[in-house]
Order: C-alpha cells, then sequence, then structure tokens
C-alpha cells in the first residue's frame, strides 16, 4: 500500500515570509506552525540562552494582545498552542478549529511585528527568573539533568555554535540587558526568516488571503546574520571520558557520537541501524542487557539531526542494582561495534522498517504533525516535499548501508563515555528500593 502524499502550496510573500499550505478537510481542525530559522546556535559567547527566553517572551502579550492572553484566546476558542527551542530552530504553533484561523494567523502575526512593543524590563526580569528555574528544575538539580549538555561539550568544541546549550548560562541570562535581548528579537524574528505553515480543514485561496492581509505588511529585517562555522570534522579523533558523582540512584552509562547531518541518506540508515540495537524489546541492546544478561535496567539509542556540521546519536544504559558497570559498557559498545561488522539480518532490518514505517505514517495522521514537518523540511533542508520521501528513504536502506554508517559512526575514536556514579550512601538506598519492590 502506497504512503498516503501530502498536498500543498508553497510560495513567498513579498517580505520573504515562506507560506505552506496543506489543505485536508477530514476533520474541521486547522494546524498554524510558524518555525523560525534561529536557534541556539545562532548566540554568540556571553549571550546564550536568548532563544529559548524568547519562547517565553513570546507569550507575554504585543502590541494589541495582552500579557498571557495569547494563550487564554486560543484555549477559549478550543484550541491548544506551545512553543520549543532547539538549536537549528525556534517554532511556535496552535491547533484550533478551522473557524478560528483568522485568530491564529492574527496572533502570531501581532508578536511578530510588535512584541517589542509589549516587552519591558518587568517582563525580561519575570520571563528570566521562569527560565533559571526551569534550567534548575530542569538540568541543574535533576538526577543525570546535565547529562546531554556534557555530551554536546565533548562532541562540539567550544567555539562550536552547537557546543554550549540551548537554555545558555545562568550568568548569560543574569547579564542580559533589555537591549540585548530586543536586538536579538529585531535580527531574527522577521518574515524573512520564518516559514508559516497552515495544516488542514483550509482553503488555500482564502488562507492566503489572510496570511497577506496579517503579514504582508511586517517588514522583512535587513540582514540575518549566517551563525559561525558549524563544520567540524566527522569523527571526534579519540575517544572522551567523564566520571560524575552525583545524588543519582543508581550507576548509568551515557554515549555520545558525531553522526552525518539532517537530509543526508546516511542519517537514515543510522535511524535504522538504531532501531535495530534499541528499538523496544525485541532489539540487540535490550534482549542482550536487560533480558538474557539481566545486567542494565534499561537501554536507549536515538539520533538527533542537525544541520550544521555532524548531528549526535546518543544512549545510555542504566546498570542494574549489583551489576558490574564496566560489564554493561563493554556489552553496549560490543553490540554497536557489531552492527559495523556484519550485515544485519533480513527478519531484524523488515522489524525495523515495519516499527519505522508505522511511526511515520501515524504522526501523518495529525494535522499538527504535518504542519511541524513542512515547515521543519522547509526551514532545514528547503525542501518541504520532503515529507511525501522520507519514508521511502527509510524503507530503501540496505543491511549494507547500515553496516557502513555504523562502522564510521560507532567508532572508539569518535565516542564520548559520561558515566554517573551515586555518591556514596546513594547506592544502598537504591538496592533497598530495589528489594522492597
Amino acid at each position: 500500500m502506497p504512503a498516503p502524499t501530502v498536498r500543498f502550496t508553497d510560495e513567498r510573500l513579498a517580505n520573504g515570509l515562506r507560506l505552506i499550505v496543506a489543505p485536508d478537510p477530514l476533520a474541521p481542525i486547522v494546524a498554524v506552525d510558524v518555525w523560525y530559522a534561529v536557534g541556539s546556535k545562532n548566540e554568540v559567547p556571553g549571550k546564550t540562552g536568548f532563544a529559548h527566553l524568547f519562547e517565553h517572551v513570546m507569550f507575554q502579550g504585543s502590541a494589541h494582545v495582552g500579557k498571557t492572553e495569547h494563550m487564554a484566546l486560543v484555549q477559549a476558542a478550543g484550541g491548544s498552542l506551545n512553543g520549543t527551542t532547539w538549536l537549528d530552530r525556534t517554532n511556535y504553533f496552535e491547533t484550533v478549529p478551522s473557524h478560528q484561523l483568522e485568530l491564529a494567523l492574527w496572533l502570531e502575526a501581532d508578536r511578530m511585528a510588535t512584541l517589542l512593543d509589549a516587552l519591558n524590563q518587568e517582563n525580561l526580569d519575570n520571563q528570566r527568573d521562569v527560565v533559571k528555574n526551569e534550567k534548575r528544575s530542569s538540568y541543574d538539580n535533576r538526577p543525570y539533568g546535565l547529562w546531554f549538555h556534557k555530551l554536546q561539550a565533548h562532541l562540539f568544541p567550544p567555539e562550536h555554535p552547537y557546543h554550549h546549550p540551548t537554555i545558555g548560562s545562568m550568568e548569560d541570562l543574569d547579564a542580559a540587558s533589555l537591549e540585548d535581548v530586543s536586538a536579538f528579537f529585531r535580527t531574527y524574528y522577521a518574515p524573512n526568516n520564518a516559514v508559516l505553515t497552515i495544516a488542514g480543514d483550509v482553503d488555500p485561496a482564502a488562507a492566503r488571503a489572510a496570511v497577506e492581509r496579517y503579514f504582508g505588511q511586517i517588514p522583512a529585517a535587513p540582514e540575518i546574520p549566517r551563525p559561525a562555522s558549524l563544520s567540524v570534522p566527522a569523527s571526534l579523533g579519540g575517544e572522551r571520558r567523564e566520571v560524575v558523582e552525583d545524588r543519582v540512584p543508581l550507576s548509568r552509562h551515557y554515549f555520545g557520537f558525531r553522526a552525518p547531518v539532517f537530509g543526508d541518506p546516511r542519517l537514515d540508515a543510522l535511524e535504522m541501524g538504531v532501531q535495530i540495537l534499541a528499538g523496544g524489546k525485541g532489539s540487540r541492546l535490550h534482549k542482550r542487557l536487560v533480558r538474557q544478561e539481566k545486567l542494565a535496567q534499561d537501554v536507549a539509542l536515538f539520533a538527533l539531526g542537525f544541520v550544521g556540521g555532524a548531528s549526535i546519536c546518543a544512549g545510555q544504559a542504566t546498570v542494574r542494582p549489583g551489576m558490574d558497570g564496566e560489564a554493561v559498557e563493554r556489552v553496549f559498545e560490543e553490540e554497536l561495534a557489531k552492527l559495523g561488522r556484519e550485515p544485519v539480518t533480513d527478519d531484524e532490518l523488515e522489524r525495523a522498517r515495519a516499527l519505522i514505517e508505522t511511526m511515520e505514517l501515524e504522526a501523518l495522521q495529525r494535522v499538527d504533525e504535518r504542519a511541524d514537518r513542512l515547515s521543519m523540511y522547509a526551514t532545514l533542508l528547503d525542501d518541504p516535499d520532503m515529507i511525501n520521501c522520507q519514508l521511502a528513504r527509510y524503507l530503501a536502506v540496505t543491511p549494507e548501508a547500515i553496516r557502513e554508517v555504523a562502522a564510521d559512526v560507532f567508532r572508539p575514536d569518535n565516542r564520548v563515555v559520561i558515566t554517573y556514579l551515586p555518591v556514596p550512601g546513594m547506592t544502598d538506598e537504591a538496592e533497598d528500593e530495589e528489594g522492597a519492590a
């Protein structure tokens, strides 16, 4: 059965805003998704965390929308909304009943055009404190919470735009002035640095007219600065290790590797290999570490695609109480190395294909996911039609392609290992809890 084709239009307004409309009358809802081509990679030393800070500030009002009113209006209309920030982009999105499309468009246009009219020192201080509390609760004071930040720092050198975490540092957040933050917004939050996707129960001509009405008069930014060089060698050039003693319940080993960039067919092959290694209870790592040798509580492995220089493939294994952490690490690395030596079996490949096909098809059934993927492919690859090609690319991956990329990526000289160890006393507590369970 062929995969469904997502029909869409793709054009640019005179001010540079890229507009994608994907009609689907199946249900009376519509998704509005705005991707800005700005993320933490666009920040400069001493001014980190600005992209993520705006994820919060963008809900604090604009010239014609009061503080937190954006959220209240969408929810009162029966919709949902949110925003996220990452290394390569920032996005904001609403899903609303289709007759409320113009509300969502007006809200997004108003904050794109006039956010700075409502940004004042009080709002900045308030949201800065919110972000700092988020950093404390989600990273600094959470067990294992800093593992990915540590991994980034090892995989990318200090001068690389991917070296620092998206949430930024406490020092930079404290030092951010109102003018610093305003300048960042004026530079990047402009129509010629954005993709607006509308998907769902929508008439394309009416949507196009509404977008022109609300966004058409917003001026383009004069120049969008490019981030510093994103180029890095494909391999780290040597293994890197870090041991962290922390208040964690169990020892855990994290693994990280530089991987092919987003859009590279080799990343497709790596993602297929990741499914074979850690895609559920039938995967190689779960069978060996969790079920057969009972060395680990859990295992995971995943690839995160970035557009600059290299992506990240990362994994973890939590050591079962009383088991040897070195044995867990050895088995984990053995299985990764084996994937680079021997082609996978036909059964393993068919299972991986089925898992990925199910995930892809389930995602494309939702209008919000369709809108998000169209914006993603347009922003990161300048090719929204990848939404119709990506599944076929996955299904075309061969055992030899998986073996080749695994051999290139899972090399000892391309490996970061971060080992979390419980501080004295924590292991005994964890074993007591395991026994009680």
